[in-house]
């Protein structure tokens, strides 16, 4: 038996038979339109099922009461059946009217795509959403993810989707309206704030910019966070084409943007104290730059290239400890000094 089956094999099922090999679980998967990896290749859905006691539906929401229908009678109350998508509400109520109380299942969003997995950013969360139905059901996925290395938030399918609607969705229509006006965000003289939203464009096409529509037409909470962005940005509008700068309360509120520090004088204390503690941390760093340039100079002595891959993962393993002992999450400290190793490399690849 495999540990785990996976009905839809493009760039994210893909990306998660790769996290769930990682972690030594055996899978296999199924998907007539992509490629899948011989070793874990099934021949039809019916095939994962008998292969496997947990199924990951990574297919379309508009597939899943078909996919169902064809698999009900081959899912047993031994099977896990866990939902990946993006919206939550619809796709329970279908899992809910197909499995009911015979087979146990259970909802859940992975908070990242193949290009974050790529990345290598870190910590990959996963909102999981419980049936009522199958409490057990949770757990056991719960304890899959956090195997694969993620880190689980529970929540109501609704409150789900009224964040999504509202963060997730929002971005992607921001998205396709900047790309529809081809907005340029190539260029090196973007400001900071600009290459933000660069940022945000260049994921949402790398890892699924072909959701726009499943996340609004799914989610029975995008259209009104849509039009609530389309009202407050008609008002901007209106603002902005008086033939004066504003200068009664609601407009000039209305084109204002609020900073953090003026609605808390304690989270302006607490930001300069910010500024002052990373001035100190660029000093630092290039205190490390020295030290790496004579580092460099020291093995060219004897012969030694600039990466050792032993003393590498040494010091990333003494990083982490020091983080647990200190309460900090190990894995974000290693992140940091993994960039601390690639910046003392590319100084000492430049000496």
């Amino acid at each position: 038996m495999s540990d785990v089956g996976i009905i839809g094999h493009g760039r994210f099922g893909a990306a998660l038979a790769g996290l769930v090999e990682d972690a030594g679980l055996r899978c296999v998967a199924f998907d007539p339109h992509a490629v899948v990896p011989a070793h874990r290749r099934a021949q039809s859905p019916e095939a994962v099922v008998d292969d496997a006691r947990t199924v990951i539906l990574a297919v379309g929401v508009e597939r899943f009461e078909g996919l169902l229908t064809r698999l009900g009678g081959r899912l047993t109350p031994d099977h896990l059946v866990i939902d990946v998508g993006s919206v939550k509400v619809g796709p329970l109520e279908v899992l809910r009217s197909a499995l009911g109380a015979r087979v146990p299942w259970v909802g859940t969003h992975p908070l990242f795509g193949p290009a974050s997995l790529a990345r290598g950013e870190r910590p990959l969360r996963v909102a999981l959403c419980p049936a009522a139905e199958h409490p057990a059901a949770a757990d056991a996925a719960e304890a899959l993810f956090v195997r694969i290395g993620c880190r689980v938030e529970r929540m109501s399918a609704e409150d789900h989707d009224r964040s999504m609607a509202a963060t997730h969705a929002l971005t992607f229509f921001l998205a396709k309206g900047l790309l529809d006006i081809d907005a340029d965000f190539t260029a090196d003289s973007l400001p900071p704030s600009t290459r933000g939203v660069a940022r945000a464009i260049r994921t949402v096409r790398a890892d699924a910019g072909h959701l726009l529509e499943a996340l609004h037409r799914s989610n029975p909470f995008a259209a009104e966070a849509r039009r609530s962005l389309l009202d407050a940005l008609g008002e901007i509008d209106r603002v902005l084409l008086l033939p004066e700068p504003a200068t009664t309360t609601d407009a000039a509120a209305a084109v204002r943007i609020p900073g953090l520090g003026a609605a808390s004088p304690e989270l302006a204390e607490v930001r300069d104290l910010i500024d002052e503690l990373d001035l100190e941390l660029v000093t630092l760093l290039a205190r490390r730059g020295r030290l790496a340039r004579r580092a460099r100079r020291a093995k060219s002595k004897i012969g030694k290239g600039v990466r050792d891959p032993s003393r590498e993962e040494a010091l990333l393993e003494d990083r982490r400890s020091w983080a647990a002992d200190r309460d900090l999450d190990p894995e974000r400290v290693e992140s940091i000094f993994r960039a601390v190793l690639r910046f003392s490399v590319a100084l000492q690849e430049d000496d």
